[in-house]
């Protein structure tokens, strides 16, 4: 796989507005990038790139607050996500490409509905729901890198401290990447040609944009920004789906 110098400008502007919303948001930069990504490189490809980026990311925003982690809602959580990111990592190598740029233009479009609609905090969820929530992100993390939604709303329910939720929630994810390493890494997903290539020339930009973001978010709304961000996801999920049924 080669990469013309506009095809990897285009790719470079992709990397840098997930990682600006990330700095701006907190979340949300593969969910923003996985559907411009996949207009200019496989699948297989974007899913695994994303993810170094995403460590590298973590590393340097460190976990601040991890003395406030509560481990026993995490430790709920992780055994499930461990089991659906298993199960994703099969349909990630062995699925039909078409079929799961499908699943992500739908996955896409729902989520940034919800997210545009839903102002209320979620009644608090039984600690069994840790089940589904915890197999269904860990499927969508290792298919797409999009999991997070999901240890959200379940932890969102569960803990009312917003620093220990920020910390929680940082911990799991923080784990889910480095599993998704290692079995990505087992499944032969890094030992594409390009990816060496296509880290080394985006990741100056993944942390730019995440400088950006960082620099952003005391001088504008964060609210304004994420519904603006929810809008560019809806057409870019309806894209998604379009081109792929």
């Amino acid at each position: 796989m080669t990469f013309d110098t506009l095809t990897l400008a285009q790719l470079a502007l992709i990397i840098v507005f997930g990682y600006t919303v990330l700095g701006l948001t907190g979340f949300g930069s593969s969910v923003t990038a996985m559907p411009l990504l996949v207009l200019f490189i496989p699948l297989r490809t974007a899913v695994p790139l994303m993810l170094v980026f995403d460590l590298v990311s973590n590393v340097l925003l460190g976990l601040k607050n991890r003395r406030f982690i509560e481990k026993r809602e995490a430790l709920r959580l992780i055994p499930f996500m461990v089991v659906g990111m298993a199960v994703g990592v099969l349909a990630l190598v062995h699925a039909p490409e078409r079929i799961l740029l499908v699943v992500l233009g739908l996955f896409i479009l729902t989520y940034s509905a919800w997210s545009l609609l839903a102002h209320r905090k979620p009644k608090t969820l039984a600690p069994i729901w840790a089940g589904p929530f915890g197999v269904v992100g860990g499927l969508f993390t290792a298919l797409f890198g999009t999991g997070g939604p999901f240890y959200t709303i379940f932890l969102t329910s569960r803990l009312d401290d917003k620093t220990v939720l920020r910390a929680t929630l940082s911990g799991v994810l923080f784990f889910s990447a480095v599993s998704r390493l290692v079995l990505f890494t087992g499944a032969g997903l890094y030992s594409q040609p390009a990816l060496p290539l296509l880290v080394g020339v985006l990741l100056p930009f993944a942390l730019g944009g995440l400088y950006v973001g960082n620099r952003l978010h005391q001088r504008l709304p964060a609210e304004r920004i994420k519904q603006v961000v929810w809008l560019v996801l809806i057409a870019g999920g309806t894209s998604l789906v379009l081109r792929n049924m």
